[in-house]
């Protein structure tokens, strides 16, 4: 597994399980309990997800010592401010029943239900944070979707840097002037929705460079985002899907097929613009 190392010296694997629009429950349970069987150390999940308990009920299970797992979860939009997101990190560590969280993100910069204040909400949430860092509750912290404007926002009172960026990026969404902005300020860059939510493996550019490595679209499209830098959080719940994304890191493209992957337009949908939002 390779692993890209963070700002603050910790080192997150390079391929993450995505849980999102997973079911709570069995499935989630299943599912995750698929990927670490499959050789996946880094599970991805969030308040918002509904499927924490599930997540923490699968790694129990595994028998994987906690040590070896890498695991994420994220502040839900309704909780950000310095005391509901004290009470939202405590949540969150009893429904996945762990001592810490390797990497705790705030999930959305301007949620509906703080869009009158999302500046100070967000200094709020982040100072919370800071504070379960300092004290060892969580490894790294971070930010999702956010926009230039909104780290900006938020490093006018921040003591520590975001040390990582969670963002929709595949191939035919780059973000560019995103990724470099927060390239410049050390954090690395988290890619989900890496295959376009399932359109990619109809792409027809994607299938031509699969069929001449022999491969399958999902890992021409991981492994683009992986030769780019960046953090990959595929997600499935067939065990045989979730252990071919895996199988990423024995390969690599030409520069001319990612040139050809580069110039890919967003065949799927436009990303969100985050003041909008209606969650």
């Amino acid at each position: 597994m390779q692993k890209i190392t963070l700002s603050n010296g910790v080192e997150i694997p390079q391929i993450g399980f995505g849980t999102w629009q997973i079911p709570s429950g069995i499935v989630t349970r299943e599912s995750v309990g698929f990927a670490l069987r499959a050789g996946y150390r880094h599970i991805d999940t969030a308040a918002a997800y509904y499927n924490e308990q599930s997540v923490g009920e699968a790694i129990a299970e595994s028998g994987i010592d906690r040590s070896e797992i890498f695991l994420t979860t994220k502040l839900h939009n309704e909780e950000h401010g310095y005391d509901l997101t004290r009470a939202a990190f405590e949540k969150s560590l009893k429904a996945i029943s762990v001592d810490y969280i390797d990497l705790y993100l705030i999930h959305w910069p301007n949620p509906i239900a703080h869009r009158h204040h999302w500046q100070e909400a967000n200094a709020g949430s982040w100072r919370a944070m800071e504070e379960f860092y300092r004290a060892g509750l969580v490894k790294s912290i971070g930010v999702s979707n956010f926009a230039e404007r909104h780290i900006e926002e938020l490093m006018k009172s921040a003591v520590i840097a975001p040390m990582v960026n969670q963002i929709r990026l595949f191939a035919g969404e780059r973000q560019e002037a995103l990724v470099s902005y927060c390239r410049r300020m050390g954090m690395v860059l988290e890619a989900y929705s890496p295959l376009g939510t399932g359109n990619l493996l109809k792409n027809e550019t994607i299938a031509a460079v699969a069929k001449a490595h022999g491969l399958s679209a999902a890992q021409i499209s991981l492994r683009y985002l992986i030769e780019r830098g960046f953090v990959v959080l595929p997600k499935s719940i067939r065990e045989a899907t979730i252990a071919e994304n895996l199988r990423i890191f024995d390969f690599s493209l030409t520069a001319e097929e990612m040139e050809m992957l580069d110039r890919m337009e967003n065949s799927v949908s436009a990303t969100h613009n985050p003041d909008e939002t209606t969650f």
